[in-house]
């Protein structure tokens, strides 16, 4: 039987999202497995400090998610229930 490995907080992950006009960074942050992530937004001076003091580069795109499962059901964000409102005109 394998162990299953120990949470590593030491892993921190960072992909930003959109670089608004605004001047906001939105990002997502995953501490230890990159599956587990919260979708942040910051000016772009805090998140460049976020990043320094978390000791992450920050990459495009989205963080990992689940593989086609049935539990991918569950793997969803904000956003993406945001963007698939808007997809389909409902109003809320």
């Amino acid at each position: 039987m394998i162990s299953p490995q120990p949470f590593n907080f030491d892993k921190k992950f960072v992909r930003i999202i959109q670089t608004h006009a605004t001047g906001l960074v939105a990002f997502e942050f995953a501490m230890g497995e990159p599956e587990l992530f919260v979708e942040l937004l910051m000016s772009q001076a805090a998140f460049d400090e976020f990043c320094v003091s978390h000791g992450v580069t920050p990459t495009q795109g989205h963080l990992a998610q689940a593989p086609n499962t049935d539990t991918q059901e569950w793997d969803w964000s904000l956003r993406a229930a945001r963007e698939q409102q808007i997809r389909h005109g409902n109003k809320g």
